[in-house]
């Protein structure tokens, strides 16, 4: 008969999400929530005391077993060896406005990124890293965004508050927000006049500021671009240390 502890560790290695106390509690039918997370440091210590290739980490409200960060430089040779979706640089950069400025709208992350990101945000949607957190209340009425728990998965964070400190501020510059909004709320106002939707989220045109370059460039604001640099450096560092002990266990992983 499998002890308990056992039967913990193979709920945490065949599921594909991080398993919450209160779900183990009640597939062990245990008396509560405290024993389930009992079990789990027990599981822990057995696995530091092993010195293994193995740990359990709290993610996104529940736990996961994932490899030690030791293993991660052969995990990522493995990775080299089977295709992967890869974040691009754009992605990363956007994500990261995303998560340390949540929630965020699309004129306040052109104007930090200098670019439009239309086809990033429909990316990151597409990707389940982002959704719709509303709309603000600013001229044209923006959606906001906010990261999932797809999210916190992926880059293996408890909450967003577990992501890195960044250098500099993520700030808006003034006068760039109320621009962005106002070339929106102009947008809106053609759609509305021709009857037919207006597709400007690939045309690679950025809306603010104008000197801005393509979309991923380097050019744009100099004001907040350090703060913006540290912040994809810091989620690029988080998405290499997350590591998950089954092949595939993954689909994002750092630009390179």
């Amino acid at each position: 008969m499998p002890q308990p502890i056992d039967v913990v560790e193979a709920l945490l290695f065949a599921s594909d999400s991080p398993l919450e106390a209160e779900r183990i509690r009640e597939v062990l039918e245990l008396a509560d929530a405290g024993e389930a997370r009992a079990l789990i440091d027990a599981l822990r210590e057995r696995y530091a005391a092993a010195d293994g290739a193995l740990t359990v980490v709290e993610v996104a409200g529940g736990f996961r077993m994932v490899t030690r960060p030791e293993i991660a430089p052969w995990l990522l040779r493995l990775a080299r060896t089977r295709t992967k979706a890869r974040l691009s640089r754009a992605a990363l950069e956007t994500l990261a406005i995303v998560g340390y400025r949540q929630p965020v709208s699309r004129p306040e992350v052109d104007a930090l990124r200098g670019v439009n990101s239309d086809a990033v945000l429909d990316n990151l949607l597409e990707r389940r890293l982002i959704r719709i957190a509303g709309r603000k209340e600013a001229p044209g009425r923006p959606f906001l965004y906010e990261t999932t728990r797809e999210f916190l998965i992926a880059f293996g964070l408890r909450d967003v508050g577990d992501l890195p400190k960044v250098e500099g501020e993520l700030v808006v510059p003034e006068g760039h927000e109320t621009a962005a909004e106002g070339h929106e709320t102009a947008a809106e106002g053609h759609e509305t006049a021709a009857e037919a939707p207006v597709d400007d989220a690939r045309d690679g045109t950025p809306e603010v500021p104008p000197e801005a370059g393509p979309e991923g460039s380097e050019g744009g604001l100099e004001g907040p671009e350090v703060a913006v640099d540290s912040a994809v450096d810091s989620v690029d560092a988080q998405a290499q240390a997350e590591q998950d002990p089954r092949p595939g266990g993954t689909d994002v992983a750092p630009g390179r």
